[in-house]
């Protein structure tokens, strides 16, 4: 392969001053012809930290001998992983979105300071993907992203469990609908191997956004990581990848305005995390793309849900993989009109040339993919609510609902474990109105996720009655009538951190409204009796990250200066 333009105009092969250079690569087996290749970095986040990452090795091995097989250098790296499922409800969590920080750090750092002509990006756990796809868009080389794989279900008494079965079973426990014998069953067997959380939770939506972003290979942002197919396709990625270098097809080329949307149509279409939306703000943000949480509301009101899948539904993202996938899933939506059909892809096709062979109805006999005239619901299911209590917008996930209006007593929490005590201790009943605060960017610091929260008051069956309010965020394998990413957030005096217990809140999604019963004038004297509290780290990655970052409406990002 001949040498790309970029490589050359690093002059690694002419000048002696550059003899040192060569000399350090030849210390690692390199020879005279080599220089004369591309220089292919695999950002490999491999860990036995979370089984989401504990299957990466073998992909990064595949990808590795595929560029060399190519022609190209491969130069592999690490990245590091929070695993969310672990720290969930533990001062850990607060380091899960600033891990996505970190890893898109970590690949721009060592692309732009290797001078790597292209970079191929393996990742499993949740922030691996949104972190590697904004170093990929800041350092705009060709590059493409490897998704781990999605794990397989757990099995227990004829039955699929997954991550979020653990969680509603500590409800159901505290609720004494389910004994210690049964609670640990679950646990022991929820989890049986390799690969990202089952459902379609924050990991298989944003493989799934990327695959429809272009940046990922058609269908493998579903395949499972214990299947020989998700080798064979990290392999095929490098490949692709070396074409894309001889093209110099870069990434911004791919993510743009209407690539972005024909993600959040995909996000839509198959009921995917809240998360999506803060990643694909800050993913918009790399790419320098106008984007915005209003457009999210945009796009719900053209998208219907087509797929049926947890956490709301009932299938998991193996189910997913058989019935089609996310080409499926764009086929039919292309067909409707709701994609951009001529957005590039990072194999040289467009999206529709890369359609082109898919069905243009889903298969008969499944019920995971449906088409859109019997689509489980007209609209899509993440809707931005703004209202007094988060007048720069807040995201509700609205799927699964019996009522999307919900009018009741606010319950006040300042952090999430006195939350979660209060619902493990039976003091949160039907008709309340829980708020979650100090728990956002800035508050957090981290924003962490509520899913022990929420899945309590699924285990205890009050999913459906109760109300949860947070400027912090929720797992993708939450649901209910909850509402997250309030901006803005109570540490920087947002309308939330005026909230007393027993105050009146609405959330009503037919209006997209967030609304505190409490007039001007109160809520004006309470203003002026608030105070912001003292950061709670004043040193370290966290003290730099709540220093930093912006706010959830816009993406939660560290360089919006």
């Amino acid at each position: 392969m001949s040498i790309s333009k970029r490589r050359r105009s690093a002059n690694i092969v002419e000048g002696s001053e550059r003899a040192p250079n060569r000399s350090m690569y030849y210390a690692l087996g390199y020879t005279e012809g080599d220089f004369s290749n591309p220089m292919v970095g695999i950002a490999n986040g491999h860990s036995t930290i979370t089984p989401c990452n504990s299957g990466l090795q073998k992909l990064a091995d595949a990808a590795e001998a595929a560029i060399r097989e190519a022609g190209g250098n491969p130069q592999v790296f690490g990245t590091p992983t929070i695993s969310d499922g672990m720290s969930m409800g533990t001062e850990g969590m607060k380091y899960s979105l600033v891990s996505r920080e970190v890893i898109a750090d970590c690949v721009e750092t060592c692309v732009q300071g290797q001078w790597m002509d292209g970079v191929l990006v393996i990742g499993g756990c949740d922030k691996n993907m949104p972190g590697g796809m904004m170093g990929i868009l800041r350092a705009n080389v060709p590059a493409i992203y490897v998704y781990g794989g999605t794990i397989m279900p757990g099995r227990l008494n004829g039955k699929d469990l997954n991550i979020v079965s653990v969680f509603e079973a500590v409800g159901e426990h505290a609720a004494g609908r389910l004994d210690d014998a049964g609670l640990k069953d679950i646990e022991r067997h929820a989890i049986p191997g390799p690969g990202s959380c089952g459902g379609m939770y924050s990991a298989n939506s944003m493989s799934a956004a990327f695959e429809a972003m272009g940046m990922s290979l058609p269908y493998s942002s579903s395949m499972a990581n214990v299947h020989e197919e998700k080798v064979q396709s990290a392999a095929e990625s490098a490949r692709v990848l070396l074409r894309a270098i001889e093209r110099d097809l870069k990434p911004r080329d791919i993510i743009t305005r209407e690539a972005i949307e024909n993600a959040t149509a995909v996000i839509m279409a198959v009921g995917g995390s809240t998360n999506a939306v803060l990643h694909l703000l800050a993913i918009a943000h790399a790419a320098e793309v106008e984007w915005s949480i209003d457009d999210f509301e945009r796009v719900r009101r053209k998208v219907p849900v087509i797929c049926d899948l947890k956490p709301s539904g009932r299938y998991l993202t193996v189910d997913f993989h058989k019935a089609g996938g996310v080409p499926q899933v764009m086929k039919l939506l292309l067909d409707a009109g709701l994609l951009h059909g001529d957005c590039m892809t990072i194999t040289g096709l467009t999206i529709a040339e890369t359609l082109k062979d898919v069905p243009s109805t889903p298969p008969a006999g499944q019920d995971v993919i449906r088409s859109l005239d019997n689509a489980l619901y007209s609209e899509g299911h993440l809707a931005i609510l703004k209202g007094n209590l988060a007048p720069e917008g807040s995201v509700a996930k609205i799927t699964g609902l019996k009522n999307p209006v919900m009018s009741g007593p606010a319950r006040v929490f300042d952090d999430e474990q006195s939350a979660l005590k209060a619902i493990l201790d039976g003091r949160i009943k039907a008709g309340d109105i829980m708020v979650l605060r100090y728990l956002g960017p800035r508050g957090g610091p981290g924003m962490p996720e509520m899913l022990a929260p929420t899945s309590a008051l699924i285990g205890a069956g009050l999913g459906d009655s109760v109300g949860l309010i947070t400027d912090g965020r929720f797992s993708g394998g939450t649901w209910g009538m909850v509402v997250g990413h309030v901006a803005p957030e109570a540490a920087e005096g947002g309308c939330i951190a005026l909230v007393k217990e027993g105050d009146r809140i609405t959330i009503d999604a037919h209006r997209q409204a967030l609304e505190l019963h409490v007039d001007d004038d109160e809520l004006a004297r309470r203003r002026a009796a608030w105070s912001a509290p003292p950061p709670r780290y004043v040193r370290g990655v966290q003290a730099k990250f709540a220093f930093n970052v912006s706010n959830a409406s816009t993406g939660a990002v560290l360089d919006r200066f």
